[in-house]
């Protein structure tokens, strides 16, 4: 047998983690059915024509903002080249270079999906009331500015937040997958939204302490976005290794334990509510985003136990106590959930508990803390703004007849609408 040529072997190899990366962005963006589905299952059925819709007009002004202005912003990187430059087949200008085989071109593929994350997570808290074109204006702001100036602040090492948490609190700020990148902001980042909204309709009635019963429209789809959502986010924690070099099993047996770990809390919490229990495990994998490449199994299994009973509790205290109209919870399960798996990284993470270390529960704390407080800050400012201007909530008549008869004049039901005048 011959020597293997080099330069054929780097290009395989190449090739290998192009594809590798590109596995990872279809399942994530296979999350995003997983995202309308859950809604769909959880709203009305005079809303959820618009849940549909919503997720899928949010995805695509996700990608297009973060294509022009986005990853700029987070990594100072434009696509303003030609498609020669852009898959590495010729030298850029001023020293600008891209990886062959279009191999960054997956990645912003595979990022683009993570900042499509975001307006998909607050659709799910505003829905049944809001406005569709502001939303959407809300969504290139957010993927445009907000989001990726906090993404290249963690991931793209910019401001020296990273310096300033290694120079202060012995590591820097560990978010591996996006428990606060991505779903403590997006979280955060809702609950603005939502306390700018204010509830549904008929949803609190005057001197009753909890709210008015809404039950959800569809268990099975409900379900089937719970598990689609599932299923990707093994390639959300696992591929963000970005290459077949740095994968680990240790991620994808992390994600697994979290995952069982909240759905166990969220049944013995939620009593088996259905609704919980399809939730807790959403709860669990969002909490181990930040520590899966470091922690062990057991600790995962912990923090996503944790998860699990947290989204279940203050799910509930939101929607009785505070009165907090989050439909489906999403500040609860991506707020509070990322912001405890931020810090949990910092526990489990440890060495002394079975981890791989590297990191602090300092910085943790702390990086989790600016991040959920960048969020709300800037999310409430945002939609308080779009509410001032353009106004972001529906008609009473118009929620009242329901968001897909008023915004795109067609139910999930036609047919069933049909027999029902004749």
């Amino acid at each position: 047998m011959g020597d293997l040529d080099p330069a054929a072997v780097s290009t395989a190899l190449t090739g290998a983690d192009v594809f590798f990366v590109l596995i990872g962005a279809i399942l994530v963006f296979a999350m995003h059915g997983g995202f309308a589905f859950l809604e769909v299952g959880t709203v009305r059925r005079k809303n959820q024509v618009n849940a549909l819709v919503k997720i899928l007009v949010d995805f695509s002004i996700s990608t297009i903002t973060y294509f022009f202005i986005g990853y700029m912003v987070a990594y100072g990187t434009t696509f303003f080249m030609s498609a020669a430059i852009l898959s590495g087949n010729a030298p850029g200008p001023d020293g600008v270079a891209f990886a062959s085989s279009g191999l960054d071109l997956v990645k912003f593929f595979f990022l683009a999906t993570f900042a499509a994350a975001i307006p998909a997570i607050i659709s799910g808290g505003i829905a049944e009331r809001a406005k569709f074109w502001p939303q959407a204006m809300a969504t290139a702001v957010i993927v445009g500015l907000i989001y990726p100036f906090f993404e290249g602040m963690v991931w793209g090492g910019n401001y020296g937040l990273q310096d300033f948490m290694e120079a202060n609190f012995g590591a820097q700020f560990h978010d591996f997958a996006g428990s606060v990148v991505v779903h403590a902001v997006g979280g955060w980042i809702a609950l603005g939204a939502v306390l700018v909204l204010g509830p549904r309709l008929g949803r609190y009635k005057p001197g009753q302490s909890s709210a008015q019963g809404i039950p959800p429209s569809n268990i099975p789809w409900l379900a089937m976005g719970s598990w689609m959502l599932c299923i990707g986010w093994f390639g959300f924690n696992v591929m963000t290794a970005g290459s077949l070099e740095g994968v680990s099993g240790l991620v994808a047996l992390n994600s697994l334990m979290a995952m069982v770990g909240g759905v166990m809390a969220a049944v013995i919490a939620g009593r088996n509510d259905p609704g919980f229990v399809h939730n807790g495990a959403l709860a669990g994998l969002v909490a181990v985003c930040a520590g899966s490449d470091v922690m062990h199994p057991i600790g995962s299994l912990i923090t996503g136990g944790v998860a699990g009973a947290l989204f279940v509790i203050t799910f509930q205290l939101a929607q009785n106590r505070w009165k907090i109209d989050d439909v489906l919870g999403v500040w609860p399960l991506h707020g509070i959930c990322g912001a405890w798996g931020g810090i949990a990284c910092g526990i489990f993470g440890l060495e002394a508990l079975g981890g791989l270390g590297g990191v602090t529960l300092a910085a943790q704390f702390v990086g989790t803390v600016i991040g959920a407080g960048y969020a709300l800050v800037l999310g409430y400012a945002l939609y308080g703004a779009l509410n001032a201007t353009i106004g972001i909530r529906m008609s009473p008549e118009d929620e009242e007849r329901g968001a897909d008869l008023s915004i795109h004049s067609i139910s999930a039901y036609p047919e069933e609408d049909l027999t029902s005048r004749s």
